[in-house]
């Protein structure tokens, strides 16, 4: 048998999303391309993490809120295990929230869910040619904000936070206690208590109960709850 050409060879991506229907939906997208292929599948962390070094993808495409632990967590230890592995995020989230964090912890794009079958393929093909992919809007803003921001111009005071603190700060607006986000996030209740302190003095909040009342405003005001 001759050897397959370059054009033949498939390029192998790996989906994590803990919904059954959008795994089985991005396959189908993917499935018929010529140039792709689905070489496996995980519904959180544990499961990618365990998975990967088996099915080695040319690329992952992972949802940012998975159980257990987040997407751009997973991003951060993808990297660890296999320096380099191209991670496009593709999340109901908007992307002002957390494109600028993903390209952080190592991710190479960006894509929401809302945008079609189409230009996640478009965004796949670049991400696998060694680009980043993010809409032009989001690329104009990250050239801003590496560029440095025009004088008298600041974004959010919630960017100042930390990915973990950002976590932490999500769990506050959706009501979560203390003691619960320390168990979602397998961390101690001293840590989280460290943790919204930081954000009390970033957000310059003088008490836990205006930062509850901050953080449930911004959630509702992102579609948290949704």
């Amino acid at each position: 048998m001759s050897k397959k050409s370059p054009a033949q060879i498939k390029k192998r991506v790996f989906i994590v999303d803990d919904h059954p229907m959008m795994r089985q939906g991005l396959a189908q997208i993917i499935g018929p391309e010529p140039d792709l292929a689905i070489c496996g599948e995980a519904e959180n962390a544990e499961q990618a993490l365990d998975s990967i070094g088996v099915c080695k993808p040319d690329l992952v495409l992972a949802d940012i809120s998975l159980p257990g632990k987040n997407g751009l967590e997973l991003i951060k230890d993808f990297q660890a295990l296999q320096p380099g592995l191209p991670v496009l995020v593709i999340s109901m989230h908007d992307e002002s929230l957390y494109a600028e964090r993903v390209l952080r912890a190592g991710g190479r794009g960006y894509i929401m869910k809302q945008e079609g079958g189409k230009k996640l393929i478009l965004a796949i093909r670049q991400v696998l040619e060694g680009k980043i992919y993010v809409s032009e809007k989001m690329s104009a803003d990250i050239l801003e904000t590496f560029s440095g921001r025009p004088a008298g111009t600041e974004g959010s005071p919630v960017e100042k936070l930390t990915d973990r603190e950002f976590e932490v700060f999500q769990f506050i607006g959706q009501g979560t206690g203390t003691r619960q986000t320390a168990e979602k996030l397998h961390l101690s209740v001293k840590t989280v208590e460290a943790h919204r302190a930081n954000i009390k003095a970033k957000l310059k909040l003088k008490s836990a109960t205006e930062l509850i009342r901050f953080a449930v405003r911004w959630s509702e005001s992102q579609g948290e709850g949704a």
